[in-house]
């Protein structure tokens, strides 16, 4: 599934017409492109790492007027922008950003919104690293990219913060009712996309709270559960009904939903089921999948003790085991819970790390130990049944695997034994096989994710629907924001048969 299709050709017309506006030239004319070109890319804030190390407070602070509106004016406006079509989502960027160098922080919230229905999430947890900002042409004339994400959260957060919201025109009603199951980040973009089309929209969603991934496994100091409660509101206001407590498969089947009245059902239900290596002892108290952890921290509100006093372990000496964002999420979180040590076992180098190269950053400015072309073989517990210490194997890099990345190779009589208290295993989620198990005809994968249509997302049954991680297996909130956009698209049609 090509993450980066060409533009349809209606908002590659309604791109160029904004960049054509009057407005848009004379603010070209303005500032030359050389002297654009000269301006250094703002930094965003943030609190000291022995400070913020301590505690779940947002870790950015975000960027002020003055320097968002010094930020945009790096962008070049460029007649091409190749940073849409390296939006997921196909935000038109330049058009916001343009406006924040004009200082109309609201109509660039009310652009962003056009597209993404989570400016204020993605702002926070988007790779734009590798997505809009990598195709950034400025990028490719200076090497620094326009700090895309960053204005992103800033419009977001001025739109909360001021009462500012502009609400999209939404189609009269069509009298048509869709179901999306799951109210994560693809749920979530489908219910709004649908409301905005004149469709009555309800979300099911087996938790409490709605977000999935977004509330349950994010840390607070990344997303704040206020921006994402401020978010679903939106939704709310747009007209969204959300059943919570619902769990399709079990509550009430896909077929269920088609009998009550539902022309359409969208399947955003993720990857909740942890991986394990498959080694002794993995069975031990204290030793945790990254998913049940990061819930009991996050969901269950572990990090707001004495108010919540959620049963986790803090552990002395913590070991997170992977190197994606999870794991850092997890070992920073370990830090912040009270753990003398937390460290990251990986067993390739950090080259091949798949973690953000900003949250990578973080966590060693946090105290955070990082070792390197280790993998764990066995857990060993106490008299008790608590891990205790971890064996381990040093490995070296072979050649590259199906991923790209150098093999991990163990190095012969490399072995040995370190303490550990808490272990968190973070190598990655499966799909959750409920609704592929409690509906039949519904194709599944080799590895458990749903087949679709990677240009409608449509699945083997008519009028239904996925994307996200239970299409992908684990990717990223905005690839399943992308997928969402494009099922939403495709259901209304539908509905509208």
């Amino acid at each position: 599934m090509s993450d980066r299709p060409p533009l349809p050709p209606p908002q590659a017309a309604e791109i160029l017409a904004e960049f054509e506006k009057g407005w848009r030239k004379e603010l070209r004319r303005a500032v030359p492109v050389k002297d654009r070109m000269k301006i250094g890319r703002r930094t965003m804030p943030e609190r000291a790492a022995g400070e913020r190390n301590k505690d779940f407070a947002e870790v950015n602070l975000g960027l002020g007027p003055e320097e968002a509106m010094l930020e945009a004016r790096r962008c070049l406006d460029c007649a091409k922008p190749a940073c849409v079509t390296g939006c997921p989502v196909r935000i038109d960027i330049p058009s916001f950003v343009k406006l924040v160098e004009r200082g109309e922080f609201a109509a660039a919230a009310a652009k962003v919104r056009e597209a993404n229905s989570l400016p204020a999430v993605c702002g926070r947890v988007c790779p734009q690293e590798t997505q809009c900002e990598e195709v950034c042409h400025l990028r490719k004339a200076t090497g620094v990219a326009v700090a895309i994400g960053n204005l992103e959260r800033f419009v977001s957060d001025f739109e909360r913060l001021e009462g500012s919201s502009v609400f999209p025109a939404c189609a009269p009603p069509s009298g048509r009712k869709a179901a999306v199951v799951g109210a994560g980040p693809a749920g979530l973009t489908v219910a709004g996309e649908l409301a905005r089309r004149g469709h009555e929209v309800t979300v099911f969603e087996a938790l409490h709270e709605a977000g999935g991934v977004l509330v349950y496994g994010i840390p607070e100091f990344r997303l704040p559960k206020s921006i994402l409660v401020a978010e679903v509101a939106y939704l709310e206001r747009l007209g969204v009904k959300f059943r919570m407590n619902f769990i399709v498969g079990k509550t009430a089947t896909v077929e269920d939903l088609f009998a009550d009245g539902y022309g359409a059902v969208f399947i955003g239900t993720g990857a909740g089921l942890p991986n394990f290596m498959d080694i002794p002892g993995e069975n031990l108290v204290g030793v945790y999948s990254a998913n049940e952890y990061l819930t009991r921290s996050n969901l269950m509100r572990a990090y707001d003790f004495p108010r919540y006093d959620t049963p986790v372990s803090p552990g002395r000496r913590a070991v997170v085991v992977g190197g994606g964002n999870v794991a850092m999420d997890s070992v920073r979180t370990a830090k912040r819970l009270g753990a003398e040590e937390a460290l990251i076992v990986y067993r390739r180098s950090r080259a091949e790390m798949p973690a953000r190269i900003e949250e990578v950053h973080h966590a060693e400015e946090e105290g955070i130990q990082f070792h390197f072309l280790t993998v764990p073989t066995r857990y060993i517990g106490d008299e008790r049944g608590r891990v205790r210490a971890m064996e381990c194997l040093r490995m070296e890099l072979g050649e590259p695997d199906a991923s790209g990345r150098r093999r991990p190779v163990p190095v012969p009589g490399s072995e040995f034994t370190t303490e550990v208290d808490l272990v968190v295993c973070a190598i990655g989620q499966s799909p959750n096989p409920l609704i592929p198990q409690t509906t039949p005809g519904l194709e599944v994968g080799k590895w458990g994710t749903i087949v679709v249509d990677a240009r409608t997302m449509a699945t083997s049954l008519p009028g239904v629907y996925a994307g996200g991680d239970i299409v992908r297996g684990g990717a990223t909130v905005i690839l399943a924001m992308g997928d969402a956009r494009v099922a939403a698209a495709e259901m209304d049609k539908y509905l509208r048969r």
